[in-house]
């Protein structure tokens, strides 16, 4: 399998953003958005229906609610927040239809098999990325992966403890998580430098 990349520069993901709201491809968005914006597997994403961020009144959760989904590979809950970023993509992609159940997968495709609708798959979601990221002039090899890794990528940018992130990505060691976030022995280094120290 080949290795894909995070996306480290942050105007390209600015790009990719401002392209889809311009094709209207808001499930697109909305997809791009939670993947680099919550630390969830793919496989996990794809499978999430619009319970999950609707109210009893079937409006969309405000700004900071608290989601909660089962990890479809591990058997516990991971738990993230409603960003404004997710929360407008939300928007969007709900607005965009002219009915929508909560039992509607949200990256619902558009093709039927048996009569039933199914939500779009990790091959379609690997063109679709690659499509996205050839127009904005992305050279690195992208994929699935992209987003997590993405995800993991700024929060070490961020100043979050790598240890933190191994958990977040349910890694077994730091060496495998900073080898998936593509961030090198010297970056790490050079960010170490930077830590504070108590001030006992």
């Amino acid at each position: 399998m080949n290795r894909v990349y995070p996306i480290k520069e942050r105007d390209k993901i600015e790009e990719l953003k401002k392209l889809m709201k311009t094709k209207e491809n808001y499930r697109d968005l909305l997809l791009f958005v939670i993947g680099i914006n919550t630390p969830l597997r793919l496989s996990d994403i794809l499978l999430m229906k619009w319970e999950l961020f609707l109210t009893d009144s079937e409006e969309i959760k405000e700004v900071n609610s608290k989601i909660s989904i089962g990890e479809e590979n591990a058997s516990r809950v991971k738990f993230f927040a409603l960003n404004p970023s997710i929360h407008e993509a939300l928007k969007l992609h709900f607005n965009h239809y002219p009915y929508i159940s909560k039992g509607d997968y949200v990256f619902a495709s558009q093709k039927t098999k048996s009569g039933k609708i199914y939500p779009i798959t990790r091959q379609y979601v690997w063109a679709l990325l690659n499509k996205y990221a050839k127009e904005v002039g992305i050279r690195e090899r992208i994929g699935a992966h992209t987003l997590r890794k993405t995800f993991g990528y700024y929060l070490y940018k961020e100043g979050i403890p790598i240890s933190c992130i191994r958990k977040l990505l349910n890694q077994s060691n730091v060496l495998m998580t900073l080898r998936y976030i593509d961030v090198s022995q010297e970056e790490y280094e050079e960010q170490s430098k930077r830590v504070l120290t108590p001030n006992l």
